[in-house]
């Protein structure tokens, strides 16, 4: 079961006995499942995304943030676990995820999930209509925020100074090579690479 409210999704989330460690309370990695089961239900049980085949060849989970708050216990309530848009990029979006119970916040989590193209398994673009999608569950503060950098972005782009072209560099004498003795072995030193991670 889930609920819409404005700039979230809600799913109501039962505990299981099962979920119990040997402390008595709620297994972190179960928690994590509650986050995975929230992102879930937004983007494949939704009635829009149901709809409009959103997110049909479904996504990646890229990253996980998470805070425990407070040590979660098993009881009748379901949890309530909420969903909120913080990010869109290119492919991606940064989820927050907020589970509660009575008012309370157990366990607050960033997530970044990826759109995945069927054929290649990888990365792909959002789609206009995932965009729009996502944007519905964006709190009026980050809708301000991603309007911002757009305009700013924007901005930059018409009024960009011109640049006038570098002076001249003197030539500079470049040393020679260093010789190296006949018969001496040289080593082999691969370079280094620079590992470059992007979000989308």
């Amino acid at each position: 079961m889930n609920t819409v409210q404005t700039g979230a999704h809600v799913l109501s989330c039962p505990t299981r006995w099962s979920d119990v460690d040997e402390n008595g309370h709620i297994n972190n990695a179960r928690l994590v499942g509650y986050i995975q089961e929230g992102i879930y239900d937004l983007l494949r049980h939704h009635e829009t995304a149901v709809r409009e085949s959103l997110f049909s060849a479904g996504f990646i989970i890229a990253r996980h943030e998470i805070d425990y708050l407070e040590q979660l216990h098993h009881r009748p309530e379901p949890l309530s676990v909420r969903l909120t848009v913080e990010r869109l990029g290119r492919s991606s979006t940064q989820i927050e995820v907020n589970v509660c119970r009575d008012g309370l916040i157990y366990m607050r989590a960033r997530t970044v999930v990826v759109a995945r193209d069927r054929e290649s398994g990888r990365s792909r673009a959002l789609s206009p209509a995932e965009r729009i999608f996502l944007s519905a569950f964006m709190t009026d503060t980050a809708r301000d925020r991603a309007a911002l950098a757009a305009t700013t972005v924007t901005a930059a782009t018409v009024t960009a100074p011109t640049v006038s072209p570098a002076p001249p560099v003197a030539a500079q004498a470049v040393p020679p090579a260093q010789r190296v003795p006949a018969g001496a072995v040289v080593p082999f030193r691969r370079p280094r690479r620079r590992c470059h991670a992007s979000m989308g």
